[in-house]
């Protein structure tokens, strides 16, 4: 057996399946050789991609940490975006996690989360990938921003790693196909074709040899032309396009859109990198926005109406960040809770990475404090009135239970699963599930706002 440890380890000790072919070489001569040395190379490179698949489909910590993400890294960071969601599209991921922790639950906006881990929104922008993102372990998954017409964003390049900080700055300005493209794929994505044209995929049999090399030949077709559809809570972050000339309209078209197929809707109003839409989070520009689209929420025929959510910046004043508070909780039954934050424009002067200076909005290790701070000053001007989706620079499960002691839900994640793939959702339940029962809490909802009650 190759020793399966490590891919040194598997390379080396492939040496005892691939023997027959170095003794081969030494009986027959050296005319063989070249032929034998070709084989060898097949034999050992079979086991290296099955080692490889295996450790992907196990979700191996270490392998992603040390192969995975690194190959990643080889590409720019726009390219291995992508490459990642059509990955967790065609569901290219760990096998399915073990069953959420009952702890892990809780209810919140009216639905039922299995766990307190999302996916943030601008990582599958366009809906493409929900499924095998909940296969992954999330609890829930926000997809967007998104435009009522399609646009193509920002000039590229416009997402830059920050490697030494463990940080993204990215530009890309609502990049979007559109309303009507992302509402058919939530709409169907219980029956969506699995690739454009339904073809089948072919599955190896479980009799046959592992390191086989013609391993497309003799299968077992399974039809697999729909998508099972998994079970979680589907959030959409509606943005405005860039040269719209009715942004409040925008939104509204957004709730109309998509107000039967989201079990939440985010009034994104905070993205540094579409001009002006910041300025929308001034009071009177902000009442006056929510109070269209509240209207527009309560005129949807479908029972339960979709809680309307508001997502802001960490760069608030404590001036801006009371008169959102004051707009948010006027009257009952108005907003149904806060996303908090969205990526920040200020640069800490602890930044090493070469990209530090680029323009946009900044995510990942440096926001985390900044996006506490901001969560912890919401929950105290709101009284814990409203829940809040806490976001920026989580990458443990301390992180996350920073977070939920500051006032925060739920958490969501997006620069720490470009850097440490997915096995990190895992990790972070984990974590996070000792966290509670050390400190004596038997689920999510006692421990929310845990440090404002101790002061």
């Amino acid at each position: 057996m190759c020793n399966t440890n490590s891919l040194t380890g598997l390379t080396q000790n492939c040496c005892t399946l691939c023997r027959p072919y170095v003794m081969g070489a030494k009986a027959k001569g050296a005319s063989n050789f070249m032929k034998y040395i070709k084989d060898t190379v097949i034999c050992v490179s079979g086991g290296t991609l099955l080692f490889g698949g295996y450790s992907i489909y196990e979700g191996n910590e270490k392998f992603y940490r040390e192969v995975v993400m690194p190959t990643f890294r080889l590409f720019d960071a726009e390219t291995a975006h992508r490459l990642a969601v059509k990955a967790a599209k065609y569901k290219l991921i760990p096998k399915p996690q073990k069953p959420d922790s009952s702890v892990l639950k809780s209810q919140v906006f009216g639905h039922q989360f299995s766990n307190p881990i999302g996916l943030a929104a601008g990582f599958d922008k366009d809906g493409e990938a929900v499924d095998g993102l909940f296969k992954m372990g999330f609890g829930f998954v926000e997809v967007g921003s998104v435009t009522p017409a399609p646009q193509p964003g920002n000039q590229k390049p416009r997402v830059f790693r920050l490697t030494k900080d463990n940080a993204i700055i990215n530009r890309y300005g609502f990049n979007s196909e559109g309303h009507d493209a992302v509402y058919d794929r939530l709409k169907f994505r219980d029956t969506e074709p699995l690739v454009e044209g339904q073809i089948n995929l072919p599955r190896m049999e479980e009799s046959r040899n592992m390191l086989n090399i013609n391993m497309w030949t003799e299968t077992t077709v399974i039809n697999n032309d729909r998508i099972r559809k998994e079970p979680g809570i589907v959030g959409v972050n509606l943005g405005k396009n860039k040269l719209s000339t009715n942004p409040v309209d925008d939104y509204t078209q957004g709730i109309k859109k998509f107000g039967e197929v989201a079990d939440y809707l985010v009034i994104n109003v905070s993205s540094p990198n579409t001009p002006g839409l910041r300025e929308m989070q001034g009071k009177e520009s902000l009442d006056y926005l929510l109070e269209q689209v509240v209207a527009e929420r309560n005129k949807l025929s479908v029972k339960p109406k979709p809680p309307i959510l508001v997502k802001i910046a960490p760069d608030l004043t404590e001036k801006d960040k009371k008169d959102i508070a004051d707009v948010v909780v006027k009257r009952e039954g108005f907003i149904d809770g806060l996303v908090i934050s969205n990526t920040t424009v200020s640069r800490p002067e602890t930044l090493k990475s070469p990209n530090k200076s680029e323009t946009g909005g900044l995510s990942g290790e440096p926001l985390k404090q900044l996006a506490t701070d901001t969560i912890s000053d919401m929950y105290r001007l709101t009284k814990g009135r409203l829940p809040i989706i806490g976001i920026g620079g989580i990458g443990s499960g301390q992180d996350a239970y920073d977070k939920i002691k500051a006032g925060a839900s739920l958490v969501q994640l997006y620069t720490a699963l470009v850097y440490q793939g997915p096995p990190v959702i895992g990790r972070i339940k984990r974590e996070l599930e000792t966290l509670l029962k050390e400190d004596g809490f038997n689920s999510i909802s006692d421990a929310v706002g845990a440090d404002y009650k101790i002061k």
